[in-house]
């Protein structure tokens, strides 16, 4: 088992209604599937993600312990 905290930002913030969860899994999974887990949607194009404070790709895999966080495309000028 692995437990994970999962913190939003700004508008995916907003959306979801709150600003982390804490989420306890049988294994390691893929930050992608991790978001698919919980939202049964797509992640949103663009958005940032990072694992310990560190911008990872979608496809990195989480381990126990960590902090996953979502941040939406940033866009102005």
């Amino acid at each position: 088992m692995i437990t994970i905290t999962l913190h939003y930002f700004a508008s995916l913030r907003e959306q979801i209604g709150r600003s982390q969860e804490t989420l306890t899994l049988a294994d390691s999974i893929t930050v992608l599937d991790v978001w698919q887990y919980v939202h049964q949607t797509p992640l949103p194009d663009n958005t940032l993600i990072a694992v310990n404070m560190e911008y990872v790709e979608r496809m990195h895999y989480i381990c126990d312990g960590d902090e996953v966080a979502f941040f939406p495309p940033v866009t102005g000028g």
